[in-house]
């Protein structure tokens, strides 16, 4: 089973990039920041809370969190070829947790890390704002996300390094160069 941990700040092209993997791989994909949201439209009190977090770039707990991909590894099909984990894990003490977690299933998983230099990220995610309509995708809100994302999220990198499972891709090139660079990785990882 292939498992993937994709990472890379707010609108390294993580999204896409699950979608052509999903695509040429048949790997399942969960984009923690889709359930998240999916949670918040349901109104309930998690939803709230989790909006009261998010609406303000921060991150949701890490309890939170571990139940939501606790429950979706305990569920995935008997034919499953493996999972894009977008946008999970964010702290180094998730890593810990979901590399738990992956043993427990008898799993693992590489890190692939999508490196975009941040003025093209801020230029990214304003038009992507522009686009979708998303609270989150405001100068203010965007510069706080890129400042969290770098203070706890970038540390996880030399998680994977130390782990000898962790591949940088430069993500400042185009969707498809991208891919490419993905898909030379996989090849490499025993695809």
């Amino acid at each position: 089973m292939l498992n993937i941990i994709l990472c890379g700040a707010p609108g390294s092209g993580k999204g896409t990039q699950s979608s052509f993997i999903v695509q040429k791989y048949g790997l399942q994909h969960l984009s923690t920041g889709d359930v998240l949201r999916a949670e918040i439209t349901t109104g309930s009190e998690l939803g709230k809370q989790i909006d009261a977090l998010i609406s303000k770039g921060n991150l949701v707990p890490d309890d939170m969190m571990y139940g939501v991909i606790e429950n979706y590894i305990s569920s995935l099909p008997q034919d499953c070829k493996g999972t894009i984990f977008d946008g999970y894990p964010r702290t180094v003490a998730q890593a810990e947790s979901l590399t738990k977690l992956l043993k427990k299933y008898k799993m693992d998983a590489i890190m692939i890390d999508l490196m975009v230099d941040e003025q093209l990220l801020i230029q990214r995610l304003i038009e992507r704002g522009k686009v979708s309509g998303r609270k989150d995708d405001n100068l203010n809100t965007i510069r706080h996300r890129i400042a969290v994302y770098h203070q706890q999220t970038e540390p996880i990198a030399h998680y994977y390094l130390h782990q000898g499972n962790y591949f940088a891709v430069n993500g400042n090139h185009t969707m498809a160069d991208v891919f490419l660079q993905i898909m030379r990785i996989l090849e490499i990882y025993g695809r």
